[in-house]
């Protein structure tokens, strides 16, 4: 009698897939960023009805804000923050969690490739995020934009952040779900590097900016920002911004590299689970 065939690497990451993303939608960390991501929103709604009210113009060094600059800068100063924090708190809690929970035995007991548990989580990880921060991206667009602008000459552009911002979850989930597999205490390591690691590089000159995420995602699609304004002074100041090319090589460079390098870690390691 022949022995049924082990599922391959990809339908196993479904299956995991599968059985991951209803835990991550419904769980403690989920409702945590979805709260933090809820802030912009609240802003928005805040100017909006300002606005109604007939509040003056908003301003920022005597120069008028319309609403598309507007959104821009709240792209720029909050979504960007956002996403690395997001990659952080999931990436980094792919493995480790299982490891934390002692459930990580139970998933290596099925007869799937361990390798598979990764991809799988990671994806549901993706869609979760996915789900947690465009929808308010786009309520911040259809709040602000309409002061002093038109929603329809600003599509193009919010789809455009809209797959920056969905590239950078991707990104920086690989990134941590690698950190998560190879650390022991993973999420600590990866806060010192969105929070400190990052902005420092990012200003100091020479190639240290070459070994950052956001150094790559400036290459896509920069943000446009208002003439004279602190938030244009700052990207003055990292200015330098690689080119679309050698962005996406890069990226796709650390997408694949790391997935592969948290994979293979996590199918050759022994996990002793403490009592």
């Amino acid at each position: 009698m022949n022995k049924r065939a082990a599922p391959g690497t990809i339908s196993s990451a479904f299956r995991v897939f599968d059985l991951s993303l209803g835990e991550m939608l419904w769980s403690r960390r989920t409702i945590f960023m979805g709260l933090v991501v809820g802030v912009p929103v609240v802003l928005a709604a805040i100017i909006r009805l300002f606005t109604a009210l007939g509040a003056p113009s908003w301003r920022i060094n005597r120069i008028a804000i319309d609403g598309p600059t507007m959104f821009g800068l709240m792209i720029w100063m909050f979504f960007r923050l956002i996403v690395p924090v997001l990659g952080v708190f999931y990436g980094t809690a792919l493995i480790a969690d299982e490891v934390e929970d002692k459930t990580i035995t139970y998933l290596f007991t099925r007869p799937i490739p361990r390798g598979a548990v990764v991809l799988g989580k990671y994806l549901a990880y993706l869609a979760c995020s996915v789900f947690v921060v465009l929808p308010s991206v786009v309520l911040v667009w259809l709040l602000v934009v309409p002061i002093n602008g038109s929603l329809a000459s600003t599509f193009v552009d919010m789809a455009k952040d809209l797959m920056l911002l969905t590239v950078g979850l991707a990104i920086y989930g690989a990134v941590f779900a690698f950190v998560g597999t190879a650390i022991k205490r993973p999420l600590l390591v990866g806060l010192i590097f969105v929070i400190g690691w990052e902005p420092t590089a990012l200003l100091l000159p020479g190639y240290l900016k070459h070994f950052t995420v956001a150094y790559y995602l400036q290459g896509l699609v920069p943000q446009a920002m208002p003439n004279d304004s602190a938030v244009s002074l700052v990207q003055s100041i990292v200015r330098e911004i690689p080119s679309l090319p050698e962005s996406v090589i890069w990226m796709g460079v650390m997408e694949i590299g790391f997935l592969w390098l948290a994979a293979r870690l996590v199918t050759r390691k022994e996990y002793v689970l403490e009592q």
